[in-house]
């Protein structure tokens, strides 16, 4: 299915959050340290219920790591400061989404090193900051799913 990167994620709900949708839609989710939680998070393990596999989750030491273990794959960096609405990409099965921490977003190194066409943003009122990031990954990747087929 799809591949979804929490860059340096800060607050546990929303981790736990991206971790029930990646179990719903097949999904598998990645997280880049450091961490502003424990995986033992109580939070954390609330928001994702009984789908807290963390088992399931594949945890790399820094953004090089998880980048040579995803190689060969499309990255699609999901930011406020993208030159291409989420939906206008054709999305296919093993896409990876990569999204930045909640309070400042994917550094601009980070950032760089997608193409231009393959930094995809969410639309928003003019003026608004950024979504919820659990609600950005779900945006992100209904539509990618919706693109397939919901296969």
């Amino acid at each position: 299915m799809f591949d979804i990167v929490l860059y340096e994620p800060e607050i546990p709900p929303n981790t736990g959050n991206a971790l029930r949708l990646a179990s719903n839609t097949g999904s598998r989710l990645h997280l880049v340290r450091p961490l502003g939680f424990t995986l033992r998070d109580k939070q954390l393990l609330r928001a994702g219920l009984d789908y807290s596999d963390l088992d399931a989750v594949t945890l790399h030491d820094d953004w090089r790591a998880c980048v040579a273990h995803l190689e060969a794959r499309r990255l699609f960096a999901v930011t406020t400061r993208g030159t291409r609405g989420h939906a206008a990409p054709e999305y296919r099965a093993g896409d990876v989404f990569v999204f930045g921490p909640e309070t400042r977003g994917l550094p601009a190194d980070v950032l760089e090193s997608f193409p231009a066409d393959q930094r995809i943003r969410i639309p928003m009122r003019e003026g608004n900051r950024s979504l919820n990031l659990s609600n950005a990954v779900a945006i992100v990747v209904y539509e990618a799913w919706r693109q397939i087929g919901f296969m």
